[in-house]
């Protein structure tokens, strides 16, 4: 491919909206284009990108013996309404209306309608197991849709369904998928860890994520080096600690006038955060819940919403602090509260002596605050954020925590879907049983994001070579330089005839032009075609480490050819 004659355009400037590498450097080498808050056009390059990844996770899913298919975007609700997703799943599902009025969604996932199919046409225990497939685009409303391909609201995926007999049967799809899955991540040159997971709105009985290690990532995993536990951090337990051995001191209301924040009220009475009593106002489902947690650690709200059961829970505005409690954020306390208003309290509050507590009073505290003597516990849960330094719920250790960017989960979903939609086989004995079922989704999209977040430097994208737009940038230094254009022009066209996938950079442009644009985009090879050729010789440049040679220029071809190769295995 001529680059002059190809749709590919750079820019020098970072996108002012952009944060995460990936995000930058997509854009800038004119990979993606946005279209709106968290849709994206992907260009020509770009697609070159998808595809390889796509065929890297066609062959591995082809191989494990799952088929592939291609089902409907538009999912009729009465599917949905089947197994009561379409009013619990939230405002991310696109819903919309037909001519006639009929409901229908986006699918944002195709559980409900896979196990239509399967529903209709497996009848008996001798067409199981089953794995289907299929990689096509996605639809969600997100809330936040941001660092580009990160997070938005229309993705392409590749999303899997096992369907077996038994729970055992389903455990060995299960683990078909997870082989597979350590595959292709390793064939995409990622460094990925498995992580148990939340079930969340998919359901079933266990999860995992396969999670890339990335600053901008949205999640966060927990993991322990000594005894190899890892998992999402919302579903680590954190369980109550001892209840600490000190004696009670006498109960004592402070001023506190104008000190709102915890490390205020820490400095202003010269105690630890961890001895201060946190509240937090939530509304849910219209309703007010005060959250209780220890002043030093946060409320993860992920771990919020499955104590909940709903996503339909926020922060308390200012007003309605003051309309509920008759206070202000910064002095909720446990103290004057109505009596119809629910509370939760965090684990770390179990068995807690002399606490700082606010009164729900503007500018004022108890200290020396204990359990029984001047307050009762209510229901404890575990809605405390993860952090490093906590204890290992396997084997007690210290817990790691890093962000990550999830590429894959995976799900067993036992008869989540098939006993709602009666989806029945005939057992060997006559009788009719519920297919057992597995879900397993991959963002494709996704992955090209996470490549870029793995795979960079200050110049731009450092793509691995099996899934580079192309793997060898022929670059003319002067295109007006008769012998120069010349050489480049042969060893573009022998590299092609050599199955290469060469992209040749003869616009009439200075070199350092044609160099930052090469390392922007990122190929894995280029070859500078320059003054060298007077003595014979092109230079070759390898983006991943920077290393370059002085070659013949008929060996050039076939060295790069041999490189390739090398890195492909």
């Amino acid at each position: 491919m001529r680059w002059s004659r190809y749709f590919l355009y750079t820019s020098k400037e970072d996108p002012a909206e952009a944060q995460a590498p990936s995000h930058r450097f997509l854009l800038r080498a004119g990979l993606i284009k946005q279209v709106s808050a968290g849709i994206y056009e992907i260009l020509p390059a770009g697609w070159r990108v998808i595809r390889k990844i796509e065929n890297i996770v066609r062959k591995e899913m082809d191989r494990s013996g799952a088929q592939e298919l291609h089902l409907t975007v538009l999912n009729p609700a009465e599917l949905w309404q089947e197994t009561g997703r379409w009013e619990s799943y939230g405002n991310e599902l696109f819903r919309l209306k037909d001519r006639h009025g009929r409901d229908y969604c986006l699918g944002p996932t195709h559980e409900e309608e896979i196990t239509d199919l399967v529903r209709r046409e497996v009848r008996s225990y001798r067409q199981l197991p089953l794995i289907l497939y299929q990689i096509q685009v996605k639809f969600r409303d997100e809330k936040r849709p941001r660092f580009g391909l990160i997070r938005g609201r229309e993705f392409i995926m590749k999303d899997a369904y096992s369907f077996d007999t038994d729970e055992m049967s389903a455990m060995m799809s299960y683990e078909a998928m997870k082989f597979a899955y350590d595959r292709i991540f390793k064939k995409l040159r990622l460094d990925v860890i498995m992580a148990e997971a939340s079930v969340g709105q998919i359901g079933g009985s266990q999860s995992h994520e396969f999670i890339a290690f990335t600053d901008y990532g949205e999640a966060k995993v927990s993991f322990c080096e000594g005894c190899g536990y890892s998992a999402n951090a919302e579903v680590v337990p954190l369980g109550r600690p001892a209840p600490q051995d000190e004696e009670e001191m006498p109960l004592e209301k402070v001023p506190t006038p104008g000190v709102k924040t915890i490390e205020e009220l820490s400095e202003f009475l010269n105690l630890p955060a961890s001895k201060i009593m946190k509240a937090v106002l939530y509304i849910v489902n219209g309703k007010p819940l005060i959250v209780l947690i220890r002043g030093d650690r946060e409320i993860d709200e992920n771990k919020l919403e499955a104590v909940l059961g709903t996503d339909d829970f926020r922060l308390a505005g200012d007003e309605e602090v003051k309309e509920i409690l008759g206070t202000t954020k910064g002095f909720i306390g446990i103290f004057n509260l109505p009596e119809d208003i629910k509370v939760l309290w965090d684990n770390s509050l179990y068995g807690v002596k002399n606490m700082v507590v606010a009164l729900n009073e503007p500018d004022l505290h108890y200290i020396n605050v204990n359990p029984e003597r001047d307050f009762h516990y209510g229901e404890f849960v575990d809605v405390c954020e993860v952090r490093e330094g906590d204890p290992c719920p396997k084997c007690g250790g210290l817990l790691r925590v890093k962000r990550g960017l999830e590429l894959g989960h995976i799900f067993l979903l036992g008869t989540r879907y098939s006993e709602p939609m009666k989806a029945y086989y005939t057992d060997q004995d006559g009788s009719e049983k519920p297919i057992v079922m597995g879900c397993y989704g991959i963002g494709i999209s996704r992955i090209m994001s996470a490549l870029v977040e793995q795979h960079h430097d200050e110049k731009g994208i450092k793509w691995p070579t099996p899934v580079a737009p192309f793997e060898l940038d022929v670059i003319c230094l002067n295109m007006s330089d008769g012998e120069m254009s010349s050489v480049a022009e042969k060893i573009y066209m022998t590299a092609e005839e050599m199955g290469i996938e060469t992209i040749y950079d003869d616009r009439d442009q200075s070199a350092g032009f044609k160099f930052a644009d090469a390392d922007l985009v990122g190929f894995p090879y280029r070859m500078v075609v320059g003054n060298k050729v007077k003595e014979g010789k092109v230079e070759i440049q390898k983006r991943s480490t920077g290393e370059s040679w002085d070659l013949p220029i008929e060996e050039a071809v076939p060295k790069v050819r041999e490189m390739i190769a090398e890195d492909k295995k």
